[in-house]
Parts: structure tokens; C-alpha cells; sequence
């Protein structure tokens, strides 16, 4: 049984909605991930190293956006089983305010430490 003093249509429409942002923001960085040019009669040495340094980061950045993507999808799936906010180390649940900072949690504040 999903967790009773949430409404879990309000939290599946915000976990859609941070998903939806993930998405597009994940589209809207395609172009700083792309590889860089290399040729440096066209670009100098520093200017390189900025456009490598930024496209790791973006790469980075990215990265955790699809952790994020996979741990909301993980969350849709346990409210369509009924298993939202239920602790999956102890089996306890998990505090409706640790749930309202972060919808994706896993375990309660006792089992997070």
C-alpha cells in the first residue's frame, strides 16, 4: 500500500514533471556534449582546453540526469505497485516530509545514515 498521507496523483504529476524537465534539459545540452574541434589553426590551445573542460562537464551533467531519470522511473514504478514510500531497507515508512524534499528517496532518515 502506497504511502496513506500522500496523494499520489500529486506525486506521480511531480515526478512527471521533473522527468519532463530532465528530458528537456538533457535536449537542450545535445550541442555542449558534441565533440570538439581539435584544430588549432582555427582554435587556440586555451580556448581548446574551455571547450573540452565544458564538454566533460556537460558529459557529467548528463550522466546524472539519466541517474535521476532512472530513480523517478523507479518511483512511478512502486506507486503503479503500491509500494511509495515504504523504506526498502527496513520496511518502515518514510517520513511524508523527507518524501516531500526528495520524491525519489529510498529509505527512511534512520536507514539513509
Amino acid at each position: 500500500m502506497n504511502h496513506l498521507d500522500l496523494n499520489m496523483a500529486t506525486v506521480s504529476a511531480r515526478l512527471e514533471a521533473m522527468r519532463d524537465d530532465l528530458l528537456q534539459q538533457s535536449a537542450d545540452s545535445r550541442d555542449a556534449r558534441e565533440t570538439v574541434m581539435l584544430d588549432q589553426s582555427s582554435v587556440g590551445r586555451l580556448s581548446r582546453m574551455d571547450a573540452l573542460q565544458g564538454q566533460a562537464m556537460a558529459k557529467a551533467e548528463e550522466e546524472r540526469r539519466r541517474l535521476t531519470l532512472t530513480r523517478i522511473a523507479s518511483a512511478l514504478a512502486r506507486i503503479e505497485r503500491g509500494e511509495y514510500g515504504v523504506c526498502i531497507a527496513c520496511g518502515e515508512w518514510i517520513a511524508v516530509r523527507r518524501l516531500e524534499g526528495d520524491p525519489v528517496v529510498l529509505k527512511c532518515i534512520d536507514c539513509a545514515e
